[in-house]
């Protein structure tokens, strides 16, 4: 079950006595915790049946004891502790998991790690409750997830606006979303974010970015490729070396992908190497003026570029040169 699911349940005045939230996603740990402290209770309701402990602090028993009252006033109170992966003697809460209050709701965040399914414990949370295990997205999932968090707020955006979002961003939910809250903001009434935008507000240069370089490699523009580079030289927060490398070995290994497509149709293509439809010219048109030795060529030139700016084989050589021998030797 989701996080998103328990939530809808939540509005829908359907609750679990315990809903245990664990994994590596804070994200999602933090969005269910924010919604049972704030919004399962009305304001009225809180002052007398929300109690809030965070691990590092509480001691078992007083979560015990909290969760054993009953509600005044209302049908309900919701117990919330944070950071329970704190909390010494955690295991002592089976005692209460395993006969719980219907009247209480008991919300956990156990963030980073995992209960041992082997033990009574985690039975206890799964046979009285409902036990969320939240995983980091796949980078491949991130263009998607950002596209309909944006949805949700009642904006659309470019498609290479929100590539440029993603790539910039990486895989940092929370900062996405207050990224996304900031261009609203920014923007005003108007519902649609594009590149400008993501320049303007969020400080990424639409014309000198790592999609820009991958454009200017698939159609061998030399000149382009180094005048991208100078400006990452220029602006070493824009273009890291350590996320640029990564990023052209991932499109060139895709365009490898395109020699085992099988067809020419664009669509049937970019469905069977996972990319957007809306990039694959670039990626045919790498395959095309490169041919099959050329990009394996590109992607044993990336693997080896990749270990010299970590200092194997090349101390010393500024990130800028590193990258702009690579593009000679690529495009060559």
């Amino acid at each position: 079950m989701s996080v998103e699911k328990i939530i809808t349940d939540w509005k829908k005045k359907s609750f679990k006595p315990v809903c245990w939230f664990e994994g590596e996603e804070e994200y999602f740990i933090d969005k269910a915790i924010d919604y049972a402290e704030h919004h399962i209770l009305s304001e009225a309701e809180s002052s007398f049946n929300l109690s809030v402990f965070y691990g590092k602090d509480a001691a078992w028993a007083d979560v015990v004891n909290a969760c054993r009252r009953y509600p005044m006033f209302a049908e309900r109170q919701v117990v919330v502790l944070k950071e329970a992966q704190q909390m010494r003697e955690l295991e002592k809460l089976e005692t209460y998991i395993e006969n719980p209050l219907i009247s209480t709701v008991f919300v956990v965040a156990y963030k980073d790690k995992k209960l041992d399914a082997r033990k009574k414990f985690t039975r206890f949370v799964k046979e009285n409750g409902v036990l969320v295990t939240t995983k980091k997205l796949y980078d491949r999932e991130l263009p998607e997830w950002t596209q309909n968090l944006i949805q949700s707020k009642g904006l659309s955006i470019t498609q290479r606006a929100l590539n440029l979002l993603v790539d910039h961003i990486g895989n940092d939910l929370t900062r996405i979303e207050n990224e996304i809250d900031k261009l609203q903001l920014s923007i005003g009434k108007r519902k649609s974010v594009t590149e400008e935008d993501i320049e303007e507000y969020i400080g990424v240069s639409k014309d000198y970015n790592v999609f820009e370089l991958q454009s200017a490699l698939a159609s061998k523009n030399l000149a382009k490729s180094i005048q991208i580079i100078q400006y990452f030289e220029a602006n070493p927060k824009a273009g890291p070396v350590q996320a640029v490398l990564p990023s052209l070995y991932n499109f060139f290994s895709k365009v490898f992908m395109v020699f085992g497509a099988g067809t020419q149709d664009e669509k049937t293509v970019a469905a069977t190497i996972g990319v957007n439809p809306y990039f694959i010219k670039d990626y045919m048109q790498a395959a095309r003026l490169y041919t099959y030795p050329g990009i394996e060529k590109a992607l044993l030139l990336l693997h080896d570029y990749n270990l010299k700016s970590v200092g194997v084989g090349s101390l010393g050589t500024e990130d800028a040169s590193l990258m702009k021998e690579l593009v000679v030797k690529m495009i060559a």
